[in-house]
């Protein structure tokens, strides 16, 4: 792709509606060959452009979920260590010890490649997704560095390995913690932000090409203005998708035609009791008719 506007062409032939920000940085980060930090708050789409972008790319995509304690082990790669025991036992039937069965078992043939060692070792270059670093300690996150700097990994037993190509790596940040400023120095960065009405409207048109269009219009005003109340967890797109989608299941073409309907069909968006509890009919019809 030679410009950010055919990247952005390509996204949405993913099914991904980009802000002209967010196309542009992507852009950006793939020429330059940086890292690509994307923050905001969960729901905004983060992790969906790196599924779109290595759909655009027919390429892997490659995906590291983060969670506090992870450890290199589980990132980036481990010893099969079942294998190698039937191997050591398989040798030691056949006389064999010593260096040529220490040789045999610390090969690549009895490693577990975890998700960072499988980035670099792609022949073509995929899209690597480091979802959620926040939630990640400081020790991975400076371990993390050091991989993102050289694209190489150093494994005691078998030296080092370079990269046969160097992934697309994106990043992505839900704020619960500060990143240090080392990381942000080597990414390219961008906020999502919840979608604007119309990116919102073309988000569900490309994802629910045969919903009714004065449905799919109240549907993102009436999600829009319940992101505007006092809630617990905020409804995504993807929530927006799922109550459109069974919305649309159930044959309603109008949000106020069926209160019991809508009641019901906000399991899909309220994921909490006290939200729940805090969005009576009462509210949602109030939304239904302002949505339009």
């Amino acid at each position: 792709m030679k410009t950010w506007n055919e990247l952005t062409d390509q996204l949405a032939d993913q099914g991904y509606i980009a802000s002209p920000d967010l196309a542009m940085a992507l852009h950006i980060s793939l020429q330059l060959g940086r890292p690509l930090l994307l923050e905001g708050a969960a729901g905004v789409g983060k992790t969906e452009v790196a599924r779109a972008l290595s759909g655009a790319l027919e390429t892997m995509l490659i995906r590291l979920q983060c969670y506090e304690g992870l450890d290199a082990a589980h990132a980036i790669y481990e010893w099969n260590y079942q294998r190698q025991l039937l191997a050591i036992r398989a040798a030691a039937e056949d006389g064999k010890t010593g260096k040529i069965v220490e040789d045999r078992i610390f090969s690549e043939d009895f490693l577990l490649q975890r998700p960072l060692l499988q980035a670099i070792r792609q022949e073509t270059s995929p899209v690597l997704l480091i979802d959620e670093i926040d939630r990640a300690d400081q020790e991975f996150e400076a371990y993390l560095l050091e991989v993102l700097s050289d694209f190489q990994i150093s494994i005691p037993e078998l030296g080092t390995l370079s990269a046969l190509s160097r992934p697309h790596v994106i990043l992505t940040s839900n704020g619960t913690r500060d990143l240090s400023d080392a990381l942000r120095r080597r990414c390219i960065y961008a906020y999502v932000e919840y979608p604007d009405r119309k990116t919102e409207l073309a988000i569900l048109s490309a994802r629910c090409p045969g919903i009714d269009a004065r449905l799919a219009a109240q549907v993102v005003g009436f999600v829009q203005a319940l992101r505007k109340e006092e809630l617990e967890k905020v409804p995504g797109i993807a929530e927006m998708l799922d109550f459109a989608a069974a919305l649309a299941g159930l044959g309603l073409n109008d949000l106020n035609d069926d209160p019991e309907i809508l009641r019901a069909t906000l399991v899909t968006l309220l994921k909490t009791q006290s939200d729940r509890a805090n969005t009576p009919i009462e509210v949602a019809q109030r939304l239904a008719g302002k949505a339009a």
